[in-house]
């Protein structure tokens, strides 16, 4: 197996509880750690978490185990993607991997993750199994619950994280080398770094109009109209304690409790942004064919806006409002795109 540089970028925010176990488990790689570079970049931490940062690299050991750790204080917060892209004006890698803070990798995620990218230069990016853990007293409690296995997309256009709260039964384990996905998650994906560097336009990889929500959705949806290929591979194992949904939706009630769950800007960042998304990159002959699916979930979820939370409303003219800027973005992936409106059809389940 060829042995390229790999950078692994790790953007933390109050991530005191986590940034331990997650470098600790970058350190636990089997992949050559003289092949691997760190970037941690900090969206500016209140908790002790820079303190900890700052005391493993000064006293502590971690240039032993990678001597390639870099730690970037940021000045504001810039997001995790925003953080992800400034991460990359200092990577190195032939491979990127996007890590949030809070995720616990395997031994062999670095190491299985490349054999995958070196198969075929059209992949652009490769999916974890992602399992929920737990932390009881500081200490790891994994779990086989699995978190995510890649985006699916609807023909209403619900978005959905393949797995999400399922206990694992191998359902996702065939074929065992893995299968293309829509779309690959925001957690803990791994990158062809010539895929992002590709998926630029206006001089954002990642759309800064989309702050905290819904950019790992909006950059993979136009990895995949660029014709990049994205995997999931059920040999490439991680950990995730996802802070916001952790129960399967099965009815209008679990779905009210789901909502409850999440904090309110994050709902509504959750909404505008994803219908910006379909604005930049969703092809309009397929919108229009699938118009009646949209509906069918846009009308009673505006129902249950109206009755439950009439702070959606406030979602209109701010989309509304940015819809020039989507548009002006849209007209450059299209003069980009490779990927035909029926080959993103059949994706559309």
């Amino acid at each position: 197996m060829s042995t390229h540089l790999v950078t692994i970028n790790i953007v933390v925010l109050n991530g005191e509880k986590y940034i331990r176990h997650c470098l600790g488990s970058v350190f636990n790689q089997t992949y050559p750690h003289d092949k691997i570079e760190i970037n941690i970049i900090d969206n500016g931490s209140t908790d002790s978490t820079k303190e900890i940062i700052k005391e493993g690299l000064e006293i502590g050991n971690w240039k032993l185990e990678i001597p390639q750790i870099f730690f970037h204080e940021m000045e504001k917060n810039l997001g995790m993607w925003g953080g992800q892209e400034k991460a990359l004006e200092f990577s190195n890698g032939k491979y990127i991997m996007a890590l949030s803070s809070d995720v616990i990798l395997e031994p062999k995620v670095i190491e299985n993750s490349v054999k995958i990218l070196e198969e075929d230069e059209k992949i652009g990016a490769v999916e974890p199994k992602i399992y929920r853990f737990e932390l009881e007293n500081g200490n790891v409690k994994k779990t086989n619950t699995i978190d995510t296995c890649g985006f699916k997309i609807f023909r209403s256009r619900r978005i959905i994280n393949i797995g999400h709260g399922e206990t694992d039964r191998g359902q996702y384990d065939n074929p065992p080398d893995g299968r293309e996905i829509f779309a690959v998650e925001g957690a803990a994906p791994f990158f062809r770094k010539t895929a992002l560097e590709d998926c630029r336009i206006l001089g954002e990889i990642v759309d800064h109009d989309m702050w905290w929500y819904g950019d790992d959705i909006d950059l993979a949806w136009r990895m995949r109209l660029f014709g990049w290929r994205q995997i999931y591979s059920p040999a490439v194992v991680a950990y995730h304690d996802r802070k916001t949904t952790h129960a399967l939706r099965k009815s209008w009630s679990d779905f009210i409790k789901i909502r409850k769950q999440i904090p309110r800007l994050k709902r509504r960042l959750d909404y505008r942004n994803s219908r910006l998304m379909f604005v930049k990159n969703d092809y309009i002959i397929n919108f229009v064919k699938d118009l009646p699916f949209f509906l069918k979930r846009e009308i009673p979820l505006w129902g249950y806006f109206l009755i439950f939370e009439p702070f959606m409303i406030l979602e209109i003219p701010k989309i509304i409002k940015m819809i020039p800027k989507m548009l002006k973005k849209r007209k450059e992936i299209m003069k980009k795109a490779v990927t035909s409106p029926k080959e993103i059809n059949d994706w559309l389940e």
